[in-house]
């Protein structure tokens, strides 16, 4: 466990400066272009960052300290002061505030990581370091994507992360999905990756879940696993999908897809 947690710290590291080198590059006018997330321009997808990693950064904070997770009302009027920034200012304040975030995690101890439990609050049980780090890296890699393909619509995921991220995808995908979006259920997919290779099984029926493959698949999908986590997140729209994405199925398509998993 402590291993996950150190190797997520350090994508998270690693993302941040990745995206702070990006921001800098960025001109004025840029921080207003529509983003990949459909109703943000690219200010306001930093501002979504900038305010979750200092949200964030009081919830660990609270942990270490035992002081309890913050109420709502502390979140709101975060959220507000980032909504009256200006542009500029949200670049400036992303790259602030996730960097504390992420020094923070950096200093946690091996004891420390490996013993911490954290009080996320919308969660049924307080979680591991390696968790809340790692739902922390799937929000800020997908909303990294969000910036760049403002610039590039054929940006991939990060790939320093998408092996992390394809690790710990399971436990969530029943948020993510929307098994009623198909008319016809159970549907059993086969899903081969590339970039890392894997081989999983994907069920839609009263729930979405991964499976093992499934012997007799109604559908097999390959696709680079960078898009499979960005189709789980809503970010696949077609101009989006790499050539090499297929579909293998008499009665499934992408578009069905698209449809379980409508993104958040």
């Amino acid at each position: 466990m402590t291993d996950r947690a150190d190797q997520t710290i350090d994508a998270l590291r690693s993302g941040h400066d990745y995206l702070t080198a990006v921001v800098h590059g960025l001109a004025t006018a840029d921080l207003t272009r529509p983003s990949g997330a459909s109703e943000w321009d690219v200010s306001q997808v930093l501002s979504h960052l900038g305010s979750g990693a200092e949200i964030g950064l009081a919830v660990l904070e609270g942990a270490l300290n035992a002081t309890g997770t913050p109420d709502g009302d502390f979140n709101k009027s975060v959220w507000v002061r980032w909504d009256d920034m200006s542009p500029a200012q949200r670049a400036e304040g992303f790259v602030a505030a996730n960097n504390a975030l992420v020094s923070c995690y950096e200093g946690l101890d091996a004891q420390t990581r490996k013993e911490l439990t954290v009080d996320l609050g919308f969660l049924p049980a307080a979680v591991d370091v390696a968790t809340v780090a790692g739902m922390r890296l799937t929000e800020f890699a997908h909303h990294t994507w969000d910036v760049e393909v403002a610039f590039d619509h054929e940006a991939p995921l990060l790939s320093a992360v998408t092996g992390l991220l394809l690790d710990q995808t399971g436990p969530f995908l029943n948020f993510l999905g929307k098994a009623d979006a198909l008319d016809t259920r159970p549907v059993r997919i086969a899903v081969h990756t590339t970039a890392p290779e894997r081989t999983f099984g994907l069920e839609v029926g009263n729930a979405v879940t991964l499976t093992d493959e499934p012997d007799r698949p109604d559908a097999v999908l390959n696709a680079p696993a960078e898009w499979w986590l960005r189709l789980t997140t809503g970010r696949h729209a077609p101009p989006h999908t790499p050539s090499e994405v297929s579909l293998a199925s008499n009665s499934l398509t992408l578009d069905d897809l698209r449809r379980v998993f409508p993104g958040f």
